[in-house]
């Protein structure tokens, strides 16, 4: 005769009672793929947090073998998509008929592509750490994207000040006699000809991002999109002609942490496939011993909060 096993899970519960918002597992690894262009697709390792809601106050709790199983048979099936999201969130649900009616689910991943350099011929790896989370809500799907992208920013004031000591050594060397050109073109590639530098520092902008369930997820272009409003992306592989060429988009594109900010919002903004939006930008100062922070939203009616402290310490 075959014993059941018992199932301690399904036995009422006593004392105390009372529903909870969310029961589920957290740091899950799980591989998945995430499609770069329509014909190749990336496979990384992922970090996961999957629940459900417990709606009957006497059951002692959810079957997290059941969410588990489902990530295991289906996480990897196919290329992470909001759409691949809206199903796994509605199998969770099913798979907790009478105990859950709303369901949560979050891949943490880093997202590796190639990037060319600016004139060389040369590429190298670059990782943007990357997070796709869904929920569902009494049958409604969201669906955010949020990603972190480093960039080179150069201070405005900096720049000024440092233009404002050149022009100084300018005139300590030449007074107000006739200029000789090849003197002065000799003396601004010696060291006292540029005797002074903006600072600039390695800074990063996050980025979240609501979207419906038939957008198409390319993190590649979202990165461009970035990286293009920016216009300063940090470097793998690099020849002198790729560090001048850095140099150059840094002076050309000189900015505040609010200057950033403006850019990206305004990029933002022209993309309708976004339904709303949350930037945050940190630039890591070399000056000071504290960063320089800007935070936008899109501003619509029950969009994103615009507090602070949200994501305070972002992660790279």
């Amino acid at each position: 005769m075959t014993k059941h096993m018992p199932d301690i899970a399904c036995q009422p519960h006593k004392n105390p009672q009372g529903k909870l918002n969310w029961v589920g597992m957290s740091g899950i690894e799980l591989p998945i793929q995430i499609r770069q262009t329509q014909d190749q697709t990336l496979t990384v390792s992922s970090q996961v947090q999957a629940y459900v809601s417990l709606e009957d106050p006497l059951s002692k709790g959810i079957h997290m073998s059941r969410l588990y199983l489902i990530l295991d048979e289906q996480g990897a099936q196919e290329p992470l998509s909001p759409k691949r999201l809206q199903h796994l969130l509605e199998r969770f649900i099913e798979s907790h008929e009478g105990l859950s009616r709303n369901a949560f689910l979050e891949f943490r991943f880093d997202y590796y592509e190639r990037r060319r350099s600016l004139k060389s011929d040369n590429a190298g790896w670059k990782h943007y750490p990357c997070t796709l989370r869904g929920e569902m809500r009494q049958g409604q799907f969201e669906c955010e994207v949020s990603l972190t992208v480093p960039y080179s920013s150069t201070c405005p004031c900096s720049a000024a000040l440092s233009r404002q000591l050149i022009q100084e050594a300018f005139e300590k060397q030449f007074q107000a006699g006739e200029l000789d050109f090849d003197s002065v073109y000799n003396w601004l590639g010696t060291p006292e000809g540029i005797n002074a530098t903006p600072h600039s520092q390695r800074s990063y902008a996050q980025v979240k991002l609501k979207v419906s369930a038939e957008h198409t997820l390319s993190l590649s272009e979202v990165i461009n999109q970035i990286e293009d409003s920016l216009k300063t992306p940090v470097q793998s592989t690099v020849k002198r002609a790729d560090e001048q060429e850095f140099a150059r988009l840094n002076a050309s594109n000189l900015m505040f942490c609010e200057d950033a900010a403006r850019r990206l919002q305004k990029t933002l903004d022209s993309q309708s496939e976004y339904e709303d939006f949350w930037v945050r930008v940190n630039h890591l100062e070399s000056l000071h011993p504290h960063d320089a922070v800007a935070i936008v939203t899109k501003g619509i009616e029950n969009g994103y909060s615009d507090e602070p402290n949200f994501m305070d310490r972002f992660e790279y």
